[in-house]
C-alpha cells in the first residue's frame, strides 16, 4: 500500500471562543475557482449542542483505526458547502468506516458566500471546546477566514503534512457506489434506537445480523431474509454520544445476502443527520470492494465524465435525469460517468435523499487515475491480445495459465474469484473479457 502526502495549510488554527466557532479552511475548490482559504458560510447554528457533538464524532472517526488499533496521524475532515447545507466527511485510518454530518437548512441561519469543498482544521484544543458545548449554549459558525479574526491571537500559519494511503482515497469512490445500491431496511423511533444501540456488545470485533421486527431490531448471529449485516458492532461507537439528541435511527443495507455486507446507520438529529457506513468486515477497508470497476471499464466513462463534470455546480442533490438531458447521454452512461468522477472524490451519495451530491476533494488527478490496479491490469491484458471471446465464455492467457471466464455471471477460474466469488467486484480477467466482448458488439453494430 503506497501513500501520498497531503499538505493542509491554514491561515490560523480553528477556535471556539465565546460561542463563536471559526473553522479554518485549507486550499480547496469553489464556484468562484481554486482558493487558498475559501470562505463558505457565516451564521448561527440553531442547534448548538448536537452540531458540536456530531462534528466531534466526524473528527473522532478520522482519528480512529478500528482494525488493529494503534496510534495514527491526524486527518482533517472535508467540508462541502452545497448552498442549503454543510456536509462534513471523514474516513477512519483503517479505511473501513465512513462518517458524514449533514447540517441542513433548518439548522443554519446565516449567509452563504460561496459553494465548494475544502478541509477544515480540527485540532486538540478545538476538540476539547466542542465537547463542552451545552444545550443552552449559542453557536455562531464561520467556515472561512473572516470568522477567525475575533479568535486568532498571533495569525500564525498552521501547516499539517498528512500521509494519505491509497486505500483511504479509493474508499471515497467505493462508498458512493456501494451506498447507491442500499435500501432503507428499518427505521426506529428515538426510544427504540437508544435501547437497541446501548444493548449492542462493546467489542469492536463483534459481527451480528439485525432484523426488523415492527419498530425494533432483533439481533442474530447468522444471515437471514431481510437481515442487515453489522460487522464490528463497536464501530458504531460515535453514535452513542449523540443518542440524547436523536429523533430516529435509519438502517440501510443491500439486497439479502448470505455473507458479510456493508451497512449504513443514520441518526436523525434536530436539523441535521449523522451517518456511518461500515465495510463488510472489520478488517476490510472499502478500498478493495471493487464496486466501481464495472462502470470504469466502459469505453465511454472517461470522456462522459469530462462532460458531466462540467455540469456539476456543487448541488446538494445531483438529479441524474436532468444531467442526462443536459449532457445528451443515457441515464446508464451518466451513472457510469458519476462513478468515474467518484474515483477522484468528485461525487458522494446521500442515502436519505437517494441522490448523489457534488464535491471536489483536493487530490492529484493523475495520481488518482492509478488507484484501481485491477482495471489497469485488465487493460494491459486487452492490449496484449490475451483475451479470446467465444460466445458467453472467454479464455484469458496469463503468466499463471489460461483463465476461463463466464461473461454472464462474471465467474473465473483464477484464485481471486475462488476466494471472493464476486463479493469484492470482478477480477482483472473478467474485466478484460467484458471489455473485448463489448468492443466486438460495437464493431458488429457498426
Amino acid at each position: 500500500m503506497t501513500s501520498v502526502t497531503q499538505a493542509y495549510r491554514y491561515t490560523a488554527p480553528s477556535r471556539l471562543v465565546d460561542g463563536r466557532l471559526g473553522l479554518s479552511t485549507s486550499g480547496g475548490t469553489a464556484l468562484s475557482g481554486p482558493a487558498l482559504a475559501p470562505k463558505f458560510f457565516s451564521g448561527a447554528v440553531t442547534q448548538a449542542a448536537p452540531a458540536a457533538a456530531a462534528l466531534l464524532g466526524v473528527a473522532d472517526v478520522a482519528l480512529t483505526r478500528y482494525h488493529q488499533p494503534r496510534p495514527g496521524w491526524t486527518r482533517d475532515p472535508v467540508v462541502t458547502c452545497g448552498g442549503d447545507r454543510l456536509r462534513f466527511e471523514s474516513f477512519s485510518a483503517c479505511g473501513g468506516v465512513y462518517a458524514r454530518l449533514d447540517l441542513l437548512g433548518g439548522a443554519l441561519d446565516g449567509e452563504v458566500f460561496d459553494r465548494g469543498t475544502t478541509n477544515v482544521d480540527v485540532n486538540g484544543p478545538l476538540r476539547e471546546a466542542l465537547a463542552r458545548v451545552g444545550a443552552r449554549d449559542g453557536l455562531h459558525l464561520g467556515v472561512g477566514a473572516d470568522e477567525l479574526t475575533v479568535t486568532t491571537l498571533d495569525g500564525a500559519v498552521v501547516e499539517k503534512k498528512v500521509p494519505l494511503p491509497e486505500r483511504w482515497l479509493r474508499g471515497f469512490a467505493e462508498v458512493q457506489v456501494i451506498a447507491a445500491g442500499m435500501d432503507l431496511r428499518a427505521e426506529l423511533p428515538a426510544v427504540n434506537a437508544v435501547r437497541f444501540l446501548r444493548s449492542l456488545p462493546k467489542r469492536a470485533n463483534a459481527t451480528l445480523w439485525v432484523f426488523p421486527t415492527g419498530r425494533d431490531l432483533r439481533v442474530g448471529d447468522r444471515p437471514g431474509p431481510g437481515g442487515v449485516c453489522l460487522s464490528g458492532a463497536g464501530r458504531l461507537a460515535t453514535l452513542l454520544p449523540l443518542l440524547r439528541f436523536a429523533r430516529s435511527l435509519r438502517v440501510y443495507g443491500p439486497a439479502a445476502t448470505d455473507g458479510p455486507a456493508s451497512s449504513a446507520w443514520e441518526l436523525e438529529l434536530p436539523g441535521m443527520r449523522y451517518t456511518l457506513a461500515l465495510s463488510p468486515e472489520r478488517w476490510r477497508g472499502f478500498s478493495g470492494e471493487g464496486a466501481v470497476l464495472a462502470d470504469l471499464a466502459t469505453d465511454e466513462a472517461e470522456s462522459d465524465a469530462d462532460v458531466v463534470g462540467m455540469l456539476l455546480n456543487f448541488e446538494p442533490e445531483v438529479e441524474i435525469g436532468l444531467l442526462a438531458d443536459r449532457a445528451g447521454l443515457s441515464v446508464a452512461r451518466v451513472r457510469a460517468a458519476l462513478t468515474q468522477l467518484g474515483t477522484a472524490g468528485r461525487v458522494g451519495y446521500d442515502l436519505a435523499d437517494a441522490a448523489h451530491f457534488h464535491r471536489e476533494l483536493p487530490y492529484d488527478k493523475e495520481h488518482v487515475q492509478h488507484l484501481n490496479p485491477r482495471l489497469t491490469s485488465a487493460r494491459k491484458l486487452v492490449e496484449a491480445g490475451a483475451v479470446q471471446v467465444e460466445g458467453e465464455t472467454a479464455r484469458v492467457r496469463t503468466d499463471g495459465g489460461v483463465r476461463e471466464v463466464g461473461l454472464a455471471d462474471g465467474s473465473c477460474t483464477c484464485p481471486w474469484w475462488w476466494d471472493h466469488r464476486g463479493s469484492r467486484g470482478p477480477c482483472k480477467h473478467v474485466l478484460a473479457a467484458r471489455m473485448v466482448a463489448r468492443a466486438a458488439l460495437v464493431v458488429v453494430a457498426g
